[in-house]
């Protein structure tokens, strides 16, 4: 993207009064962002759905000496910006028809054909919320996919430091510019999550972590990815709006139950309870409810391994198998009197020790 292009982008994003839906309409039907500032406003005016309100402020000068000081700091400081028709803009952030039309990135950020979920929850996560977000992203990382969140506090943190741990891309979306870090405590996992992930953000080095900033980026979080797990969340919280946004986008959102009793679980419980979020007990809920197969790299080796120690349910499963030739996993399930989840997760345990392998078809057989 040239400098040129650049300016003009940045220009109409300053536009107060032209948001992300706006500005993608006025691009259409003008071809570019700087035709928009060359077109008279007489002709912008017949735009479907396009006022004069929206508009009076266009041609403020000011708009283009912000986006000059603003593509100096992005040069100066190797940030990437990302055009919503580009290549490189995340893939399923694009059919968001609010998805920013410019996102500034940095890092090492890489999700082309990358499976990528977003992690959310409370900032006052307990000890259990820790150890499911940790043995969640333990048992997915064979997958390989991407962790997607907020680097706030809590379980945004935890998910990306979990990530981190098992080797796994993470990118934090950020509701300020690039120039600062929020929580400043945080400071010290920016250059490993650059390493191997890095940050995104729709707002520019003048903006700062301001509330209204936080729910705005939410829609990020709920967008570039194909599921939203919400760890835990009291009755309200920016995690429910990402929860309701991702709803919005008809992605998948899972939540996490807990007791009636807890205040940290009332917002997942009632996700459930409410039919917005898919009940998740195990963490091999995701891959079974998303359709994820492992890639042949990560499969094991298609031989019969001699003394492989099988627990209890592997057992019950595995002497069932062997009398029968392929089956299906819910006929497994009902034979074996085992939930769904359940067994899913067995199967994949067994899959990992080369005992049994999986079919097209969702069918099962022993090796």
């Amino acid at each position: 993207m040239s400098d040129q292009d650049l300016i003009f982008l940045l220009a109409l994003q300053n536009v107060p009064k032209i948001g992300d839906i706006t500005a993608k309409k006025l691009i259409s039907h003008c071809g570019s962002a700087q035709a928009i500032f060359q077109e008279k406003k007489q002709h912008l005016l017949k735009i479907d759905g396009i006022g004069s309100q929206m508009l009076q402020d266009l041609n403020n000068k000011s708009h283009l000496l912000a986006a000059e000081a603003e593509l100096k700091f992005i040069r100066e400081n190797d940030v990437l910006p990302l055009y919503f028709m580009d290549p490189n803009y995340p893939e399923k952030l694009k059919h968001c028809i609010d998805g920013p039309i410019l996102l500034f990135q940095s890092g090492t950020i890489d999700l082309k054909k990358k499976r990528l979920i977003s992690i959310v929850g409370t900032r006052k996560i307990t000890s259990s919320g820790v150890a499911f977000c940790e043995q969640l992203i333990e048992q997915l990382a064979v997958f390989s996919p991407v962790i997607i969140s907020g680097f706030a506090y809590g379980t945004d943190i935890t998910a990306q430091k979990s990530a981190l741990k098992h080797n796994l891309q993470t990118v934090g979306c950020l509701a300020h510019g690039l120039n600062q870090v929020y929580p400043k405590v945080h400071k010290r996992y920016v250059a490993e999550i650059e390493k191997n992930g890095g940050f995104l953000t729709e707002f520019w080095s003048t903006s700062n972590p301001e509330r209204e900033n936080f729910l705005k980026r939410n829609r990020i979080i709920a967008g570039i990815s194909e599921a939203t797990i919400v760890i835990e969340s009291a009755e309200r919280g920016g995690s429910l709006v990402t929860a309701d946004i991702a709803n919005s986008y008809n992605r998948d959102v899972f939540a996490v139950p807990g007791r009636t009793t807890d205040s940290q679980s009332t917002g997942c419980n009632n996700l459930i309870k409410y039919q917005k979020a898919h009940l998740l007990s195990s963490p091999m809920d995701v891959p079974y409810i998303l359709n994820w197969e492992l890639e042949n790299d990560k499969k094991p080796a298609i031989q019969k391994q001699l003394f492989v120690e099988l627990e209890a349910d592997e057992k019950i499963i595995y002497n069932y198998l062997k009398t029968k030739e392929q089956q299906l996993l819910d006929s497994i399930a009902l034979e074996c009197s085992m939930p769904i989840f359940k067994v899913a997760g067995v199967l994949l345990n067994m899959e990992l020790k080369g005992v049994i392998r999986p079919l097209p078809g969702k069918l099962f057989e022993v090796i």
